[in-house]
């Protein structure tokens, strides 16, 4: 059962990452009234949000952690220079949070690879 979402994950990797990324952006940038009241803190939906936006790309591509890594952080970083102007507010402390968050998540796609690799195609020569 396991395996099988992991393999889930691994062949749509390209789809869940956009819909992650979009929901992330999306969410971030909405201008509110008012905070909605979810349980929990704030850091915490963070630091779930990017780590959950790592695992596909890192379960697929692990050998780009590094790009990975710093590609999300720079739209991390963006997101919170932004919020001020969609009537949100930026918080840096929200950014070292998502970075943090996005090292969990490769950290565990490292993990879950290293338990589970991903089959290879093998090709015969004859």
């Amino acid at each position: 059962m396991i395996r099988a979402a992991i393999q889930l994950i691994r062949d749509y990797w390209v789809l869940l990452s956009l819909l992650l990324l979009t929901l992330i952006v999306v969410l971030s940038l909405t201008p509110l009234s008012k905070l909605p009241s979810i349980s929990g803190s704030d850091k915490v939906h963070h630091f779930i949000a990017y780590s959950v936006l790592s695992l596909p790309l890192m379960l697929k591509k692990p050998r780009y952690w590094f790009a990975v890594l710093l590609i999300f952080t720079v739209l991390s970083g963006a997101i919170e220079v932004i919020q001020p102007y969609t009537s949100r507010y930026g918080d840096w402390l929200d950014l070292y949070t998502n970075i943090g968050g996005l090292f969990c998540g490769s950290i565990l796609a490292y993990f879950i690879n290293w338990c589970s690799p991903a089959p290879r195609l093998i090709i015969n020569n004859q």
